[in-house]
Order: structure tokens, then C-alpha cells, then sequence
């Protein structure tokens, strides 16, 4: 026989496949602040998708594939009157949640945004409802869109811990399309072993690159690769579920054309912990400033000193920038900025605007606002300097910190006191902080958008988490 013959022995299903499976389908979700969080971090997500209507460029990608499709039973899409096939529901959602950063994250080995899956759990489970019921059948209550998300958050999250794509080129939603894939597979019913198959079919998928996220090719496709990648997921469980396609069991671990060997550098996955509801409880927010999550300490920092620079930005001599690794990886850029998506990922212009203005919005990332002459002054000024505790406590376990620290040096020869936050209000460590700011966050954008009367209505579905459980996921959609 010769060396270069494949012996065609199919294997059983790597385990990283089945765990997947198993947890989807048997785990039982006990937790309490789990859920509480969930609820949440619906409200967050939804904030996130009405305050991106406010932009055309987003809006533009919204809507059917084909002008004037119409879909029985189509998905609803949030502060639209869109009524879609369930694949372009989960995109047009899950590039809304996505569309300004400022939605939930994930900070570890690999950073994501796990409420990125709400395309799939909010777009695919309202098709799927409302099929089911108008068959005299029911479809999902809240309580299973709350149980889902945590699902697919830990995915998400456990697989980000320890395995950095990043590292190989790789872009996070890879994770997206893992978890989106899983929970919409067991919305229709899926087996334990058709969900084997549906997330084989993830990594045999091309994934995307990270070219559009990093200077000098910073670009807005980082702001819809997310709705991309639940939309896939979606796609490849239908493909599994309804058009019968094998999986492929080896996926990951093929000698030669396994995704290990293809894709991670001849290196099998890692996992520090089983499967459970960590992930959400542990889940970050971005609550204040729609800004990447590695800068949201330093623009907390940078609003604090706003009051003690603002009258004496001309004296500054310089400003130095302490932080971790992961955001001098990711954020720190010299140079021209070219866009709305290079700003909004670049950690000296995020902490330029609010020393100037004293706040960061949405807004502060256009032509227009960019082109106040005093941003590129500041950051000119700006050293960037790495704190190897601030890396090293980022990843552990207990702490998960995010800090960054900023002191300004003035031309006199004066300075200011080094200001230093290590947990942003949106950790785990300020939910207390935290919750209140977040039904704030979305009355804020509701009533921007909404009628006062629709607004109170939504606001109102939240007040009591019990009935909330209950309500028909086909009855929220329709309140949006």
C-alpha cells in the first residue's frame, strides 16, 4: 500500500463535537444570576440595536435579499418592519446588536461578543414560533431564549479561554457560528447526533480573517462579520436538519485536512472548565461608551481628568497610557485613521475625545467629529506603555481585570495624579454599579426612536423578570 493512501476507517465524532452536542442537549441550567444577568444583558442588546438605527450605513444592509420578498411566518426584525427569511433575520439582528461595539464582551485567550448569537436566538426562534404556532403549536417562551443565550454565551466564552484564534489570523466569530449553530440546531429538534454533524460543518466552513479589524485595514465589515457568522450557523443546521447532509467527524482532527492541522497550527483545542453557566454570569458589559472593550477603563479614566485638562490641553507636554497586552495587541495605532471602524478600534483616539469633550459617543467616531485638529495633537502625545500585572491578572480566573491607568504631564513641569481603573462598570465585580445603568442605557435609545407610549410598553416587558419568563418569544418580537 502505498504511503499516500488515506485509509478510509471513518473515526468517531472528535470530542470536542459531542461535548458541544451533549451540553446543548442535557444540561439543565440552575442558575439563578445566570438567567438574572440574561435578562440583562437582552435589555443591553437591544439598546445596542435601536441606537444602530440611527445609522445608515448599517441600516442599508437590512432588509430582504430581494426587494419586495415576502416570507410566511418571516422573523421580525427590532425597530423595523422587516419580516424575513430566518437566515437574513439572524444577520440583519446580529449586525444591529454588533454595529457600534458596544454590545457585551468576552476577554480572554480569544475576545468576542456573545450576544452576537442573539441573531440566531431571537431571529431563527421567532420563524420557528411562529410556524409552530400557527400550526396550534407552541413555540418559545422567553425562559428558552434566556436558556439559549446562556448556552450559547458559554460556548463561546469556555472555547475563548484557552484557544486563541487571533493568534492564527483567525476572527472570533468563528466562536459565533460554533454556538449559533448549536442552539438553532436543538431549536428544531435536532438529535444529539445531528448537532454533532451541524458543528463539524462549522469547521470545515472557510473562516473569516482578521484583516478588517487591524491597521492598516480596519474596516465596517468588522461591524457586520458577526450578524455573518450566526447567519451561517443558522444555515448549516438547516442544511443538517431539514436537508439531511452528513457530518463529518474528524473535522477538527484529520491528519492533513482537519482543521487543526489546516487552520491551528497542527494544535488541538484546550478547555479549562466543563460546560455550565459561567460565561454569563461572568459576562462583561460595555454600559457607558460604545467603545472596544480592552479601552473602556482608559476613557473612564480619561472622563475623570477631563475636568483638570480640558482649560489646558495646549500645555500638555505628554500623556502616558498604562495598560495590558491584549490591548496594545489590538488597539494601540499611530498614524492616520481612515474610517468610523478604525476610531472606535483605536485606544489613543478613544481616550483623546473624552479628555477634549469629557464623554464618547457613537457619534464622536464620524468625518465630522473626526476632524477636530486637537484629537491628533493628543494622540501624538500619547506613549503606550504595558503593565505586566495589568496583563497578567486580564486572564485569571478570579479577577478578569481590564485595567488601564493614564497620568498627564504638563509643559510647566506639573502633572496629574496617575488615575487608575481596573474594572469597568460593566465587570461582574460592579453589577451593583451596573444593572441600574443598563435599564438607563436603553430607556435612553427606546425613547430616541420609539413613541413614548411604545417605549414605556417595552421598558415595561422587563419590570417583572416572572411574567417575562413566560411571555411568548412571538409577543416580544411583535412589542419591538
Amino acid at each position: 500500500m502505498s504511503a499516500n493512501t488515506d485509509l478510509n476507517n471513518r473515526p468517531a465524532p472528535d470530542k470536542v463535537l459531542t461535548d458541544i452536542a451533549d451540553y446543548v442537549v442535557n444540561y439543565k441550567v440552575a442558575s439563578d444570576e445566570a438567567y438574572e444577568t440574561a435578562r440583562y444583558d437582552l435589555m443591553d442588546s437591544l439598546a445596542c440595536m435601536i441606537l444602530a438605527l440611527k445609522f445608515p450605513d448599517c441600516v442599508k444592509l437590512l432588509g430582504p435579499v430581494a426587494e419586495g420578498a415576502v416570507v410566511p411566518h418571516g422573523a421580525r426584525v427590532p425597530g423595523t418592519k422587516h419580516e424575513l427569511d430566518p437566515v437574513k433575520a439572524a444577520f440583519d439582528i446580529g449586525t444591529l446588536v454588533r454595529w457600534l461595539d458596544y454590545n457585551d464582551t468576552w476577554l480572554a485567550a480569544e475576545w468576542g461578543h456573545p450576544s452576537d448569537n442573539l441573531g440566531a436566538i431571537l431571529g431563527f426562534g421567532d420563524y420557528l414560533s411562529r410556524k409552530a404556532e400557527a400550526a396550534g403549536k407552541p413555540g418559545l417562551t422567553m425562559r428558552d431564549v434566556f436558556t439559549y443565550m446562556i448556552k450559547a454565551f458559554e460556548i463561546q466564552g469556555c472555547f475563548a479561554l484557552e484557544n486563541s484564534f487571533n493568534k492564527v489570523g483567525l476572527d472570533h466569530v468563528i466562536l459565533v457560528k460554533v454556538a449559533s449553530a448549536a442552539v438553532a440546531a436543538h431549536m428544531m429538534g435536532a438529535s444529539r447526533d445531528q448537532i454533532v454533524d451541524v458543528v463539524s460543518h462549522v469547521f470545515v466552513d472557510g473562516q473569516a480573517l482578521r484583516t478588517y479589524r487591524h491597521a492598516p485595514n480596519a474596516g465596517p465589515r468588522k461591524s457586520w462579520a458577526a450578524g455573518d457568522a450566526t447567519a451561517r450557523g443558522v444555515r448549516l443546521a438547516q442544511m443538517v436538519v431539514n436537508g439531511g447532509q452528513i457530518g463529518y467527524p474528524g473535522a477538527l482532527s484529520a491528519p492533513k485536512w482537519g482543521f487543526y492541522d489546516v487552520s491551528f497550527k497542527g494544535q488541538p483545542f484546550k478547555f479549562q472548565r466543563p460546560y455550565g453557566s459561567y460565561v454569563m454570569e461572568q459576562i462583561l458589559f460595555k454600559i457607558s461608551y460604545p467603545a472596544e472593550f480592552h479601552s473602556q477603563t482608559a476613557v473612564e479614566c480619561a472622563v475623570k481628568l477631563h475636568p483638570l485638562v480640558k482649560d489646558r490641553l495646549d500645555q500638555i507636554e505628554k500623556i502616558i497610557l498604562t495598560t495590558h497586552e491584549a490591548a496594545i495587541r489590538i488597539i494601540s495605532k499611530t498614524g492616520p485613521l481612515h474610517n468610523f471602524a478604525d476610531r472606535d478600534h483605536c485606544l489613543q483616539y478613544m481616550v483623546a475625545v473624552p479628555l477634549i469633550k469629557g464623554n464618547l459617543t457613537a457619534d464622536d467616531y464620524d468625518d465630522k467629529a473626526a476632524s477636530d485638529p486637537r484629537i491628533d495633537v493628543l494622540r501624538a502625545k500619547m506613549e503606550v506603555v504595558e503593565d505586566k500585572r495589568y496583563s497578567a491578572e486580564y486572564h485569571e480566573p478570579d479577577k478578569r481585570s481590564i485595567a488601564n491607568a493614564i497620568q498627564i504631564f504638563f509643559k510647566d513641569g506639573t502633572k496629574t495624579d496617575k488615575i487608575e481603573i481596573e474594572y469597568p462598570v460593566g465587570h461582574r465585580r460592579r453589577r451593583a454599579e451596573g444593572f441600574p445603568l443598563i435599564k438607563k442605557k436603553l430607556e435612553n435609545y427606546l425613547s430616541g426612536y420609539y413613541s413614548a407610549e411604545q417605549t414605556k410598553k417595552i421598558i415595561s416587558l422587563f419590570a417583572d423578570p416572572k411574567k417575562l419568563n413566560e411571555m411568548k418569544l412571538t409577543e416580544f418580537m411583535k412589542a419591538l
